[in-house]
């Protein structure tokens, strides 16, 4: 009898373990306990890495930030401090003996220090605004950084004053600018954002630049520390140049000012040469369209002798930094819907050093991610793949990458991800080849039809790619086959395929959708009477005018779109950049083509059931635009439903329960209309 109970109970407690270790899938409040890596700097030497990690706060429905710092082999991974509120933008200092980072205080953003050997920190401002771009002097004296000043607004009328006590109207908000909104942040403050400069060992801050402009990119200091190199635009006429912006230096003590680039385009991202002969920057000559490929320039510090050296790469650069010769820079690109990382010589030759960059933007998996180099050449990276958002990645010697956090092994290691396949396939318009992926149900099986949802992308000068995205694994996890396509357009394809939608959109990029769709029916992997579709922003526009076009649906989630140009241009934030770069000239002055390209203009044709969705405080494509939709469908009597995330702008997904409810509507409506 004892034998046998205890057979009974080993028998039984192998099954708990089983069951235990038995994978399931994705599960929407799994969302909230995802984490990802975002901005890791390494020291000068190598050595160390400090990180900002990021997560999710279920109870304040929120995103968080702190830092955390670890060695470059991946030991002693820790907290920087014992703070629990927000931290970002750490940067080492020139020696490496001391880290500089921004913090929330009950006042607002303040610059704080941390001393490596002690591991002290102090705060060592007091600023009326948040401070952005820091970066430490050579000598590791001072920190320069940018920050907004208030301006005081137009005042147009005198009102009589109230009685005391009265408990009058809020005063009227006046505004004289082109640009005084922005999705995310609403009613924009008015006043010009500024360099300035501070003793790292804490003082009063100094302002560099003065005059009516902006001063918000990055910075950097020449090696003697007496100048720093910014970007702006300080035309008169800045306002509608706004594509435009130069390269400019300031003398840190005399405060003057002196252009160095001049070209009628976006020159940007200075950053100086160790021996401070030369200048490199980012740019491009503005063609006025829809895309152009970001260009690496060198210059010398006083201007002149300005070249392109990227012009063997076709794509745009980002994220430049010099290695400790002066002989090449590093930088970021994206090919073929992967972010990498490379090298390149001042004389153009180009070195591919790393894949797999990203893993920042949580929901969709959209190009994004950060690293650094130590003056060793050690980089420090975010890496993402399809079954993990950002971590840490070190690449040391130019040996293989290393990944050396696992953020999300509590969450992801029981979880039984959908796989994701990449698929290329022939555009019937004109022979291109059109770049995709597929995600599978977790525990797919061939044998089985499975319902195919196409999920188009924004932008649509943007990419996907095989990345981390919380939003499509749990379209899978319900049973989906996912489609994300890169149609004409897209990004990472070379500017000439970027640019196919010049007065053009949407296009022939409905065409390389649809022939996606049709490639994944003729290899059996989707059902054709089983077909769905959704997409936001400029992937809500592209699902929009795939029903107008097509009734092969069953059914649809139109998600932020734009619907009709012609009021979408003149109303969203911004509302002034499109004539000529989408169409030309303004709305009132080519009304036939905005129609023409507004997806309203097909919704008589729409007999497909849609579901529409939008934020409730949208500026780039505001609520106005789903509401056309959806009305028009209404007087229709197509089946439809309108669905408004209160407080949300256009990124919906921002808060996390958001997120989580724009993928729980969206399978709701699907699942009404999937009769298998």
């Amino acid at each position: 009898m004892n034998r046998f109970v205890s057979s009974l109970v080993f028998f039984i407690s192998i099954q708990l373990l089983c069951a235990q270790n038995e994978k399931t899938a994705l599960q929407p409040l799994d969302v909230f306990q995802l984490e990802w890596a975002v901005d890791p700097q390494i020291s000068p030497d190598g050595q160390q890495i400090v990180y900002r990690r990021m997560g999710f706060d279920i109870m304040k429905d929120n995103s968080k930030g702190n830092l955390w710092i670890l060695n470059a082999d991946g030991s002693s991974h820790r907290k920087l401090t014992s703070r629990e509120v927000n931290e970002s933008q750490a940067s080492w200092s020139p020696n490496g003996d001391r880290i500089a980072f921004v913090s929330t205080t009950d006042e607002g953003s303040e610059i704080y220090m941390y001393w490596v050997s002690t591991g002290q920190i102090a705060k060592i401002s007091q600023l009326e605004k948040s401070p952005s771009a820091l970066t430490w002097s050579p000598n590791g004296e001072h920190l320069a950084f940018n920050m907004f000043v208030s301006e005081k607004p137009p005042v147009i009328a005198k009102l009589p004053e109230k009685p005391k006590g009265a408990n009058w109207a809020e005063p009227a908000r006046i505004t004289d600018r082109l640009k005084h909104e922005a999705d995310g942040s609403g009613y924009l403050e008015p006043g010009f954002s500024h360099i300035f400069i501070i003793p790292a060992e804490g003082g009063s801050p100094r302002q560099i630049t003065t005059d009516n402009y902006d001063h918000n990119g990055s910075l950097s200091f020449s090696p003697d520390g007496k100048t720093i190199y910014f970007s702006a635009n300080r035309f008169e006429d800045w306002e509608y140049r706004f594509r435009n912006s130069e390269v400019y230096r300031v003398d840190v003590s005399s405060r003057q000012i002196t252009a160095l680039t001049t070209q009628d385009g976006p020159d940007h991202t200075p950053k100086v040469s160790l021996d401070g002969k030369t200048i490199a920057f980012l740019g491009f000559e503005d063609r006025v369209q829809d895309h152009q490929n970001t260009e690496l320039h060198l210059m010398n510090a006083d201007g002149s002798n300005k070249r392109v050296i990227s012009s063997k790469l076709d794509e745009s650069v980002s994220e430049i930094n010099w290695d400790k010769d002066g002989k090449g820079l590093y930088f970021m690109y994206d090919e073929k819907g992967n972010t990498k990382i490379g090298y390149i010589t001042t004389s153009g030759t180009i070195t591919k050093l790393a894949d797999n960059v990203g893993g920042t933007t949580i929901g969709r998996p959209y190009a994004s991610g950060s690293y650094s180099v130590s003056t060793n050449g050690t980089i420090v990276y975010t890496q993402s793949r399809p079954e993990y958002p950002a971590e840490v990645a070190v690449i040391q010697n130019k040996k293989e990458a290393k990944l050396i956090t696992n953020l999300n092994a509590d969450v992801l290691s029981y979880r039984e991800l959908g796989k994701v396949e990449e698929v290329w396939y022939k555009s019937t318009f004109d022979g291109r080849d059109i770049q995709g992926w597929i995600v599978k149900p977790p525990f797919y099986d061939a044998s089985k039809a499975y319902p195919l949802l196409v999920e188009n992308h924004g932008g649509p000068i943007l990419n996907y790619g095989d990345r981390f995205t919380a939003e499509i694994q749990l379209y899978a996890a319900d049973g989906y086959v996912v489609f994300y396509p890169n149609p004409r357009g897209s990004t990472s394809y070379g500017e000439e395929f970027g640019s196919l939608l010049k007065n053009n959109y949407p296009g022939q990029d409905y065409n390389d959708v649809m022939d996606g769709v049709d490639y994944l029916v003729e290899k059996g992997i989707a059902d054709n009477d089983r077909l769905f579709v959704t997409g936001g922003s400029a992937g809500g526009i592209m699902t929009a005018w795939m029903i107008g076009k097509s009734n092969r649906f069953k059914a649809a989630v139109v998600v932020k779109p734009v619907m009709n140009w012609i009021s979408k241009t003149l109303v969203a934030d911004n509302y002034y950049g499109y004539a000529d770069s989408r169409y030309p000239g303004q709305p009132w002055e080519n009304f036939e083509t905005y129609w023409k390209f507004s997806p309203i203009s097909l919704v008589g044709n729409v007999e497909t059931p849609t579901m529409v969705m939008v934020g409730m405080n949208d500026l780039r494509t505001p609520p106005s635009e789903a509401k056309q939709l959806y009305h028009a469908l209404k007087l229709r009597k197509i089946e439809t439903v309108l669905v408004e995330i209160p407080g949300s702008y256009h990124n919906i997904a921002n808060k996390p329960s958001n997120l989580i409810s724009k993928v729980a509507h969206t399978l709701a409506w699907l699942k009404k209309y999937d009769k298998e």
